[in-house]
């Protein structure tokens, strides 16, 4: 009798343990509640209206927060998840604390991957994959930057497999960055100025083409080049579905005039 009172009392104790770890793992937070179709359908517009009011920077965060709460984990939507790491990368490029842009910029990653593998036919989500992880790239060139180099080169080529003139050619620009801001391991300027002019073959109203190539030459010592880069970029006529990045085009073309030369 008193051994049968112990194992009822040891298996008492191991039920409630079990119960209290499995709640401690998973059961205490009750799963998503999938995101409607109808609420998706109506997010996207909505996000996409005030993507273009970003240069009021409250404007582009809620167009992130709607995008935000359209995102299921259990059903993904491949536009919903390829304009959310869009919008967190402008959101990123114009957020000046690092650890926050840092953070931004890693969601952005993230959900172009997502994007890539949804539809691997079409070049929006391995394009905002690799801009997003160039950024991170960028602030962290010793530890993030020595692993991810190859991956946004096989993301951008992957976007010229698919479309080249995506986001005006855009690829190109990303593929020369890579070039310049590897120079020390490897990267060319050179290649960089091969990538730039492939670019601005097939796309004339891209400014970061322009800004970029006249950077390159400059570092090939091809000075007139450059200058007739920026001067053409400072004579472009402002696309207006990018005002705020021609804005900052041209300031940046101003100060290169005024500084390089």
């Amino acid at each position: 009798m008193k051994n049968l009172k112990l194992y009822i009392l040891l298996t008492f104790v191991i039920t409630l343990c079990s119960q209290i770890s499995c709640n401690s793992i998973g059961g205490s937070e009750p799963e998503r509640t999938r995101v409607s179709s109808d609420l998706i359908g109506s997010a996207i517009p909505k996000a996409d209206a005030l993507f273009k009011q970003r240069d009021d920077v409250a404007k582009l965060r809620d167009a992130i927060s709607l995008l935000a709460a359209a995102r299921d984990p259990n059903g993904r939507n491949f536009e919903v998840e390829w304009k959310f790491a869009k919008y967190n990368y402008f959101l990123g490029k114009l957020t000046a604390d690092e650890k926050a842009a840092e953070a931004i910029f890693s969601k952005g990653r993230d959900a172009g991957k997502i994007a890539s593998g949804l539809d691997p036919g079409k070049p929006d989500g391995y394009f905002w994959y690799g801009a997003n992880l160039g950024e991170l790239t960028r602030m962290s060139p010793l530890t993030i930057g020595v692993e991810s180099v190859d991956e946004i080169r096989m993301a951008m080529n992957k976007v010229l497999e698919l479309q080249p003139d995506y986001q005006k050619s855009s690829a190109y620009d990303a593929l020369a960055q890579v070039e310049l801001g590897t120079r020390l391991t490897g990267g060319s300027a050179h290649k960089a100025i091969e990538y730039l002019e492939k670019g601005r073959a097939t796309e004339d109203d891209n400014m970061n083409l322009r800004l970029h190539l006249a950077e390159a030459y400059l570092a090939v010592k091809r000075s007139g080049d450059a200058r007739r880069q920026l001067e053409e970029l400072l004579q472009m006529k402002p696309n207006p579905e990018y005002l705020p990045e021609h804005k900052d085009a041209v300031e940046k073309a101003r100060e290169m005039l005024e500084t390089r030369f």
